[in-house]
């Protein structure tokens, strides 16, 4: 994929461009999803060691393109999609600023090029065994207590290390909610936090055609470091 027309204005390194979901040529295909290389690698790995342990684990979500991102985004600011709030109770998007409009979305959708699905390192799982893709909803109750993948979490909490995973979204450690079925490759995946810049990234979404474009750009400061920067310490 190349970097979309309405950043031909911009100068984006290749490096800048991946971290914002614009360029997807460093991923390779595992299955129907795109995974940066090394992450493919040690993702299959955990895989055959999860085998091993009596679970099918199998991705539902992964790479995912700014564009996609912002499809999800657009059709929430402008209330085409209903908006949800901490319970996943619908809200009246009538009845909310656009301040409100846009941290109610941050409940539960990425702010485009704010995604870590953008960098190849990150995905969703789910133990095939005891639940279907189509019936999966990714909502807590199916990765605690009597929850249809609660056993794998919790071989994961135990073993996810040993293959360089972790759980970046965790309850008190992050400004995203926690997500018990987001995994994220910490090796390649802190080098990449490392690289994200919001003067770049502010650069990105002012070429972007993204509905609350105005008050997103007074508060990325702000959403970065809640959002990007603030989430559970890695293992390395």
């Amino acid at each position: 994929m190349q970097i979309s027309s309405q950043f031909s204005s911009i100068d984006i390194p290749s490096e800048q461009a991946k971290l914002y979901g614009l360029d997807d040529r460093h991923l390779v295909s595992i299955g129907q999803f795109l995974l940066e290389q090394r992450t493919a690698t040690a993702f299959m790995q955990l895989q055959c060691a999860a085998s091993v342990a009596g679970f099918d684990v199998q991705i539902c979500s992964a790479y995912r393109p700014f564009d996609r991102q912002l499809s999800i985004w657009n059709a929430k600011a402008t209330g085409q999609r209903p908006l949800l709030d901490q319970d996943s109770n619908p809200i009246e998007f009538t009845s909310l600023t656009p301040q409100q409009v846009i941290d109610t979305i941050l409940i539960w959708s990425a702010l485009p090029g704010a995604s870590r699905h953008h960098w190849g390192t990150d995905f969703d799982i789910y133990d095939a065994n005891n639940i279907s893709k189509q019936a999966l909803q990714l909502i807590t109750a199916e990765y605690t207590a009597d929850g249809p993948c609660a056993q794998l979490h919790q071989w994961l909490t135990s073993h996810a290390t040993e293959f360089g995973f972790y759980f970046p979204y965790q309850p008190d450690l992050s400004g995203v909610s926690p997500e018990p079925w987001h995994m994220s490759y910490f090796p390649v995946a802190n080098e990449l936090l490392e690289q994200f810049s919001a003067d770049e990234f502010a650069k990105v979404l002012s070429a972007a055609e993204i509905s609350l474009k105005s008050p997103l750009i007074e508060r990325l400061t702000e959403l970065v470091n809640h959002y990007v920067f603030f989430v559970a310490p890695s293992p390395a």
